[in-house]
């Protein structure tokens, strides 16, 4: 089933095209890396991918369920979403168990799944400990930790990360792969990465988004199968 698909869009800012002629396919279950030089547009390509920009020709199809029929649900950590003010109120455990309540549900009472989803994903990323903290004491690489473990805690069928192991050493990017390439075979989750470490990453993934520049001006869509073998496309 596709989740996303683009077809001939075109979106700019101002009088200027960024992208230009993107047509692209995600399908449920995949793990995709989106890639490209400084200025690509890549966090362009999500938030169009989203529904967060329209588009100025083109048409984009983001799926409102699975294919069992339940709501689909987003989990979108922005780039730079870590610029917490020190008087930010929240403290760890507070803002990733807010992650549990979905549209609509915000006067429910929390029950133990939802406990057990934030201690979880507080635990996956390394964050446990920290839970009594205030998010503004946090450094920066800490709070993009809290904001993944956030979208981890919604249970989200499909996972937007853009450039999420930023501040990361080699070791800890290594081991949140796997952990995102677990999510996808695991829990069966979908998974877009914006990354400038495709070749730590390759080996896990199902399919390559590239942002080249076309000879004219702005950037296209160059999308590849991945050497790791999961997906198989139909047709």
């Amino acid at each position: 089933m596709d989740l996303i698909s683009m077809e001939e869009v075109i979106f700019g800012y101002s009088d200027t095209p960024s992208l230009e002629n993107v047509n692209l396919t995600i399908a449920s279950g995949e793990f995709v890396a989106v890639t490209g030089p400084n200025g690509a547009s890549k966090t362009t390509l999500l938030k169009l991918a989203l529904g967060l920009l329209k588009p100025w020709r083109g048409r984009i199809y983001l799926a409102k369920q699975k294919e069992d029929g339940e709501k689909l649900r987003i989990g979108y950590v922005p780039q730079q979403i870590a610029s917490f003010n020190a008087g930010f109120p929240s403290t760890v455990h507070e803002f990733v168990r807010s992650g549990r309540f979905t549209a609509g549900s915000w006067l429910r009472r929390l029950g133990n799944r939802d406990k057990e989803q934030t201690e979880g994903a507080l635990r996956q990323m390394g964050m446990w400990e920290l839970r009594h903290r205030k998010i503004g004491e946090l450094s920066g690489g800490q709070k993009q930790r809290v904001c993944i473990a956030r979208a981890l805690a919604q249970e989200p069928h499909l996972l937007v990360l853009d450039e999420p192991a930023t501040g990361m050493d080699q070791a800890s990017r290594m081991a949140f792969y796997e952990l995102m390439q677990q999510q996808v075979r695991e829990e069966g989750r979908t998974v877009i990465m914006v990354t400038h470490n495709l070749a730590e990453l390759e080996s896990r993934l199902d399919r390559i988004i590239e942002l080249v520049r076309r000879e004219d001006g702005g950037w296209r869509c160059c999308t590849m199968t991945s050497c790791s073998g999961h997906f198989s496309p139909a047709g």
